[in-house]
Parts: C-alpha cells; sequence; structure tokens
C-alpha cells in the first residue's frame, strides 16, 4: 500500500521556510504549491515528478480486523471495571438469555454472560 508521508513532508517545508507574516491560509497555499512543484526524480535523474511524489512509501499494513455487528463476544472488560457500575444492576424491564438464561436488559441485543443473539 502506498501511503503520503505527510508528517515529514511538513517538516521539510517548515524547515525550508520561514512563517513570518504568513496567515495559516497563506501558509497551507504554500505548502500545497510546493508539494506540487515538480523536481528530478530520486530514482531516475533524467525523468522529473511532483514533490509529493518523494513522500509516498509503499509501506505493508497488518490485515485490519473487522467487526461484525451481529457477532458479540463478551471479553469483561467494562464488566470488571466497576467504571460503568454493575452489570447485575438492572433497571426497569428485564429478560433472560434463550441460551443460558442470564438476567439481560430487555433491550439487550446481545448476552452479556455468553454472547448469544437475542430476538
Amino acid at each position: 500500500m502506498k501511503v503520503f508521508e505527510g508528517k515529514k513532508a511538513a517538516q521539510d517545508y517548515m524547515s525550508a521556510h520561514t512563517l513570518a507574516f504568513s496567515t495559516p491560509e497563506l501558509t497551507l497555499m504554500r505548502f500545497s504549491f510546493w508539494l506540487a512543484d515538480m523536481i528530478p526524480d530520486p530514482k531516475d535523474k533524467s525523468n522529473t515528478i511532483p514533490r509529493i511524489m518523494a513522500y509516498v512509501e509503499e509501506k505493508d499494513f497488518a490485515p485490519v480486523e473487522i467487526i461484525d455487528e451481529d457477532h458479540y463476544e463478551p471479553t469483561g472488560a467494562v464488566r470488571n471495571t466497576g467504571m460503568y457500575g454493575s452489570v447485575n444492576k438492572t433497571y426497569g424491564d428485564v429478560k433472560f438469555c434463550s441460551e443460558c438464561g442470564s438476567k439481560i436488559s430487555s433491550s439487550a441485543r446481545f448476552c452479556t454472560e455468553c454472547g448469544a443473539t437475542q430476538d
């Protein structure tokens, strides 16, 4: 995957250009023109490329885990912290999980104990 190294480009620009009497809009406009300048290709000196291409690098990233909205596996992270109160406290209507029989909120989509989808 090709990735634009914007932070490196901005640092290179800021180190070589003064910001005296510049507004943020003017700085951004000058930076965009600077990125669009044609420069000699670092790999092939007989060719020219836009400067922005000098800051594009090939990187490998691990695949992103897809979040499945229909399947829930409780980790216990929130339950065990006490930050959000106790899971055992129920306010309003209560129902029981169709799989394990635990008490859950009547509006729950998943059981907090076994992760079973509720109908």
